[in-house]
């Protein structure tokens, strides 16, 4: 049930502007039309599970790091209109087809796309508009196949994108991204939940963590977690998600999400 490559996606084989083969997919139960490369990493239930997560108001400042092209964080647009969106990505392609996506959902009024390292320093963060402060929310589906015993890809755009230097950087730069107060919201392995828990640590509190399960009968494989800046609240273990029952067939929490773009118990603030 869990496919990084998508749900239930329309597939039509383009190329962009760049002559980059590409697939044009309809998600959201068509709500959004996004492309993305044909070959190498292609998003998926995380990035959509992640945006129903993200808590997020009209005329917040919300930033997605690691942003691919864009799916997480034009799913999250779509259902919290009014946003000022900012997607980060370090691959310059995947940034143009960010862009493109944009556009080609009208979501250009308060959302844009730029080309930057997650964990680069504050500077080349201020060069991009985004200083110390200035953001109520990020959200991010970092790389989080550990090297040491996952093999891999020989496609270099999955390997940055799978592939786990550690979380704690990523959250460093949330941590000084972050107003006082704003959270971060990831989507990581289940059983790295504990990594994820002393990452945090330093900077946020108030972390509630939710399991994702792939059938009803099944160990969680994911974890959405939302923490708070600067809190000092304890953890919260909320009921797990399950995404099909033991016929296989979608839950309907599965489907209000993935299909019909509602919002996950982490989203609420």
């Amino acid at each position: 049930m869990f496919r990084r490559s998508g749900y239930r996606f329309a597939d039509k084989n383009m190329r962009n502007a760049k002559n980059l083969a590409v697939t044009e997919d309809a998600v959201l139960g068509g709500r959004l039309v996004l492309r993305q490369p044909r070959r190498g990493h292609r998003f998926g239930h995380d990035a959509i599970l992640l945006a129903a997560s993200t808590p997020a108001k009209a005329g917040e400042h919300v930033v997605e790091f690691g942003a691919g092209v864009g799916a997480a964080g034009l799913a999250l647009a779509s259902r919290v209109p009014g946003l000022a969106l900012t997607l980060v990505e370090i691959d310059r392609e995947l940034a143009t087809l960010a862009g493109e996506n944009i556009s080609r959902n009208g979501l250009a009024d308060g959302v844009r796309a730029v080309t930057l390292d997650v964990t680069a320093g504050a500077r080349a963060f201020a060069a991009e508009a985004l200083p110390p402060g200035s953001a109520a929310r990020v959200l991010m589906n970092p790389p989080f196949n550990d090297p040491a015993v996952s093999r891999a890809s020989p496609d270099a755009g999955r390997r940055c994108a799978h592939v786990s230097a550690g979380i704690a950087p990523w959250l460093n730069s949330a941590q000084r991204l972050l107003g006082a107060g704003g959270t971060v919201t990831l989507i990581w392995r289940a059983d790295g939940l504990g990594d994820v828990l002393s990452a945090l640590a330093p900077g946020f509190g108030a972390i509630t963590a939710q399991p994702v399960h792939p059938r009803a009968d099944a160990p969680a494989v994911r974890v959405l977690v939302r923490a708070v800046k600067g809190s000092g609240a304890p953890l919260v273990l909320l009921p797990p998600l399950v995404l099909a029952g033991t016929d296989g067939r979608p839950s309907a929490e599965a489907e209000a999400v993935l299909r019909h773009g509602g919002a996950l118990p982490l989203a609420d603030v």
